[in-house]
């Protein structure tokens, strides 16, 4: 087996992404789209983490530090090549970003019905808190 990379995305890579996410993620984000991909991209250069096989992308995960809270977005691992550690080394690199940034915890959303998705983060050691319910609000702009 080949060796994996994981890197920053950059600007190019953002059409392959939203086509990786259509395939590999479940659900849909009201920022999957290249202007919300672009815009964290410009923000935070090193959010966006890219694993990539012999040139193929293969997973990501989206690595978004505010300065207070270390948030975990958008991993997403290809079908053809789950539970061979590119979860693993994403994640790894991940919580690499934070400890460097100064993060002292990770957060991640996970979709009730993504059962894989739950057994993936259970596996990395996270852990559902129960007390909590995410709420939102769709803005417009």
């Amino acid at each position: 087996m080949s060796d994996l990379r994981v890197r920053p995305a950059d600007p190019s890579d953002i059409d392959a992404v939203l086509r990786f996410w259509r395939e590999a993620a479940e659900g849909t984000s009201i920022s999957d789209d290249p202007g919300g991909v672009a815009r964290l991209v410009s923000r935070d250069p090193e959010a966006l983490l890219l694993a990539e096989r012999d040139g193929v992308l293969t997973g990501t995960v989206i690595a978004g530090f505010d300065g207070w809270r270390c948030h975990l977005y958008r991993l997403a691992v290809h079908p053809d090549h789950r539970r061979r550690g590119v979860g693993s080394a994403l994640l790894a690199a991940a919580e690499e970003r934070f400890v460097r940034l100064g993060g002292r915890r990770g957060d991640a959303m996970v979709l009730e019905r993504n059962e894989t998705g739950q057994h993936a983060w259970r596996a990395a050691g996270y852990a559902p808190q129960e007390q909590w319910r995410r709420w939102v609000k769709h803005l417009d702009g």
